[in-house]
């Protein structure tokens, strides 16, 4: 081993500074979801203050827990992967430190900006103009550091978590762009319009929008899946083969997908069923994906009874496929004609988000944490299990009481006399779900509870340590 090698470590203090961001983000993102949950069951809590209403804080949450939490853990774990999969420090360090301020100057400037009124009008992409560019430039030296990172590796193969993530970056980066192209009324005003209209605009927002799920919320988590999994369980991934397949039928059948969101209106017809059969066709790579990652634990099952840890990134795979089954169902016609519009689609929503994102990041996070900061384990165990059910009972509360609400509002909407008049006004639905909405918030609140429990399970095992940076091996070594 040469004197430079001995002297080249992996740059941790980076992935560091997303890793405490992404606590961050999470508690301040779940607090203005269970604070706009509470709103839904008493809205004049926020006596007449424009910028803590509803639809003002609505964007608010959704990004920060999106681009706040999910985004900065992706930001730091795909650091964390790559580097050690690659078995070399990140390129361009410099570069790669402007991808934190400028990751965290966007969610800043989004947390400000949206609470007074300043947003467009396209989901997951209500950020204007200026923060649109800095999202671009970030993202683009973001793809610099990764796949520069990956292209000196000293490995032969690239491992396949770097597939996900790697994917995940060029086509958000291809939806994002395409969808944000945007004539500013002035380069003096923040204000401006889309260069779409009508149908179109519709059909390229839900190819980003679904997709933004598809790569943003799936495919660059499944990269945390296939490296902290058999990381965590000290096995080795189920089926390598498997995992190829994996990565190559859900990045194709993912991306025509998006047409699902817009049943039953101006959308051409065939463009309706074409999305719901690539929506149908994408149950098999994802459960294919699921079941790669459930039986990496082939002979290591009794470690669930002893390791909170991978109860948190199992019972995350577990969330995904229901997550994956469901969405498939939504998107059929008539299952479609009685949820869409529903509370069973935010429900849905979010047992992806709670269950599959939230609780492998979380999983992810106490694999991370220790090793960060020197440590061989988190501060209290203990409270990772308590942790691991909160979040459980958090989310199942949550997404239950929001398919009975979903399930009760569409029977409502489309019961009729015998005269072929309404049975039920539009507000006697709202009344009628208002109890399930006090359980969604309650089961919110229970969620949050557990973030907070991580966080200062998080400090305590800082406070304790201290940041630490590993040697990068001279020679490929058998493992990460």
């Amino acid at each position: 081993m040469s004197d430079l090698t001995l002297k080249q470590t992996y740059n941790y203090a980076l992935v560091r500074k997303f890793t405490v961001m992404t606590l961050v983000w999470a508690v301040v993102g779940m607090l203005v979801g269970v604070f706009i949950a509470v709103q839904l069951v008493l809205p004049d809590m926020t006596y007449g203050v424009e910028w803590l209403s509803w639809g003002r804080l609505r964007p608010l949450h959704t990004n920060a827990v999106i681009f706040g939490f999910g985004g900065t853990a992706l930001f730091a774990t795909s650091y964390y992967i790559v580097q050690r999969t690659c078995q070399v420090p990140l390129f361009a360090p410099k570069l790669a430190e402007f991808t934190f301020w400028g990751w965290t100057a966007v969610i800043v400037l989004c947390a400000i900006t949206y609470p007074l009124g300043i947003t467009s009008a396209k989901e997951y992409a209500e950020q204007e103009w200026p923060i649109s560019l800095l999202i671009v430039v970030t993202w683009v030296a973001y793809a610099i550091v990764f796949f520069g990172t990956v292209f000196k590796r000293k490995t032969p193969h690239i491992y396949v978590a770097n597939w996900f993530f790697g994917a995940y970056i060029i086509t958000i980066a291809l939806l994002y762009i395409v969808n944000n192209i945007k004539l500013p009324i002035s380069l003096l005003s923040w204000k401006s319009y889309s260069v779409y209209g009508g149908a179109q605009d519709a059909m390229i927002q839900w190819w980003y929008g679904h997709n933004a799920v598809g790569f943003f919320l799936t495919t660059s988590f499944l990269g945390m899946m296939y490296y902290f999994i058999p990381k965590q369980a000290e096995r080795p991934v189920y089926s390598y083969r498997l995992s190829i397949v994996h990565f190559w039928a859900l990045i194709f059948t993912y991306m025509w997908a998006g047409p699902h969101h817009l049943l039953y209106t101006a959308l051409p017809d065939w463009t309706q069923s074409l999305g719901m059969v690539f929506s149908l066709i994408l149950l098999a790579p994802s459960w294919g994906g699921m079941i790669n990652g459930m039986m990496t634990l082939s002979g290591a099952w009794y470690k669930l009874r002893e390791d909170p840890i991978l109860k948190f990134l199992i019972t995350a795979l577990s969330f995904y496929g229901m997550s994956t089954f469901e969405g498939p169902m939504l998107s059929v016609k008539t299952v479609s004609a009685l949820g869409h519009y529903t509370d069973w689609i935010i429900g849905h929503v979010h047992s992806g988000a709670m269950g599959w994102v939230g609780m492998i990041t979380m999983g992810s996070l106490y694999y991370l944490i220790p090793r960060l900061w020197g440590q061989t384990q988190m501060w209290s165990k203990k409270l990772i299990e308590v942790h691991f059910w909160t979040a459980t009972i958090g989310v199942v509360l949550y997404i239950a009481s929001l398919w009975v609400a979903g399930v009760t509002e569409g029977l409502m909407w489309r019961a009729m006399q015998a005269d072929g008049s309404l049975t039920y006004s539009f507000i006697e639905s709202v009344t009628a779900v208002i109890p399930l909405y006090v359980i969604r918030a309650i089961g919110g609140s229970i969620y949050l509870f557990g973030m907070c429990l991580m966080v200062y399970n998080a400090w305590k095992t800082i406070r304790q340590g201290k940041p630490v940076d590993a040697p990068v091996p001279a020679l490929s070594a058998a493992h990460a």
